[in-house]
């Protein structure tokens, strides 16, 4: 009896394994989809904070008088220092900016003694700005006040020096190269008060200076 129960457990056995080698292989996990890539997000720019920068760039003008030789149209470079504020809501962008500008300008009619010589060593304006900004570049107009030296006379002396007070307007556009940093291109229109010239070989003239002003700029924005 044993011999039939022994004999038939392993033809069971023997059953079961050819069974299990008929049998496929298990299947294999599907391969993990590699991660996808997501950019961090850019920052989102603002125009507004405060932001101080330097400015340079060339000016000619039209200097009319009662002198003798008649207009004079001086001209040169100027160099200088910008300090500012702006405030964005949506695309808007107000603000108030300041500069004061070392200049050369410079312009005589006729010979030395003889006819007339207009220069200016300094200028200064302060302007209100206010433009439409399409993501980092900025489109706007200025007005304000404007300041400066002014220095009449026969051609090569002696002068009559004043500071005049005066009016400017503009437009520019500017544009953010880097988070903190901006870079602008302008042009300024400039007319001073009369000076009343009275230095030896002026006689009783005035002289109306008016100034073109060419220039471009790199601030640095604070953050807000």
């Amino acid at each position: 009896m044993n011999r039939f129960v022994i004999a038939g457990a392993l033809a069971l056995a023997a059953g079961g394994q050819a069974l299990a080698a008929d049998l496929p292989p298990p299947m294999a996990p599907p391969p993990r989809a590699p991660a996808t890539y997501v950019p961090a997000p850019v920052p989102i720019f603002t125009w507004s904070g405060i932001y101080v920068g330097i400015n340079g760039g060339y000016a000619f003008g039209t200097a009319t008088s009662s002198l003798g030789g008649g207009n004079v149209t001086p001209n040169g470079f100027l160099a200088g220092a910008t300090l500012g504020g702006n405030y964005q809501f949506g695309n808007f962008v107000v603000g108030v900016e300041g500069d004061g500008d070392w200049t050369n300008l410079d312009g005589t009619t006729g010979t030395v003694g003889a006819g007339a010589e207009v220069k200016s060593n300094w200028l200064a304006t302060v302007r209100g700005r206010a433009g439409y900004a399409w993501d980092r570049v900025l489109f706007y107009g200025t007005a304000g006040g404007a300041f400066g030296n002014v220095q009449a006379g026969a051609n090569g002396g002696p002068f009559t020096s004043g500071s005049q007070a005066g009016w400017t307007a503009g437009a520019g556009i500017e544009a953010a190269f880097a988070p903190n940093w901006t870079a602008k291109v302008e042009y300024l229109y400039v007319d001073f008060a009369d000076l009343s010239c009275t230095a030896g070989g002026c006689g009783a003239g005035t002289v109306n200076l008016t100034e073109n002003l060419v220039r471009a700029g790199i601030n640095y924005k604070f953050s807000w």
